[in-house]
């Protein structure tokens, strides 16, 4: 089973590694990260930087997609070399999935029409003129399509993927050897129970969140 994860400039970091560090321990697991030519891709601070082992034409037929969002994905909203990889990609694929805004690429590439999908809380009413239906869950599957709510929520869907793949007992066992028991220390991951002041700051910043 091959899994491949997009690289691009300026991607979120936890959007891609979250789900990785959770789908390649799934037995059988062939994991790829793959950009528009094989080497080191900086994330959106720039201080981190992960190898992309292939370029796009060298990956198309993955059975698995994982898509990030972050800032950089602005550049390839227009129709390009990653908007062609994913359409085609995406004919072969068991499971298309994305992190934050990424689904605002799967969008884009025309793969979401009709779909029920989510992203980042900021950025929902932007699938609208994209085709989509926004929902507002946590991770959502329509067909083998499979969206995550902003950065965090790309954990959740892994840990939901890898049951559908794997089953139940496989998932649970992976989360068990991640310890994965969030209990964060406040209320606020979410602007329905964020103090109000704290959802108004993080919407004044939003060009510089979410891009």
């Amino acid at each position: 089973m091959r899994i491949a994860f997009l690289l691009f400039d300026r991607f979120t970091a936890l959007d891609v590694t979250g789900p990785y560090d959770v789908l390649s321990h799934l037995p059988g697991a062939e994991t790829t990260f793959v950009a528009e030519r094989p080497g080191p891709v900086a994330n959106e601070v720039g201080s981190l930087r992960l190898y992309a082992d292939a370029a796009l034409a060298d990956v198309p037929r993955p059975d698995v997609i994982v898509v990030p969002g972050g800032p950089g994905q602005n550049a390839h909203m227009a129709d390009g070399p990653v908007r062609r990889w994913l359409r085609a990609a995406d004919q072969h694929s068991t499971w298309t999935a994305s992190v934050c805004t990424g689904s605002l690429l799967l969008a884009a590439a025309g793969l979401l029409n009709g779909r029920r999908a989510t992203t980042h809380w900021l950025r929902h009413d932007d699938l609208v003129p994209l085709g989509a239906i926004p929902t507002p869950e946590r991770v959502v599957f329509d067909g083998k399509y499979v969206t995550a709510a902003g950065v965090s929520a790309g954990l959740d869907l892994a840990f939901a993927l890898a049951g559908r793949i794997a089953g139940d007992f496989v998932a649970q066992s992976i989360q068990l050897a991640h310890e994965y028991d969030p209990q964060p220390p406040y209320r606020a991951g979410s602007p329905a129970t964020a103090p109000p002041a704290v959802v108004e700051a993080i919407r004044a910043r939003r060009a510089a969140i979410v891009n």
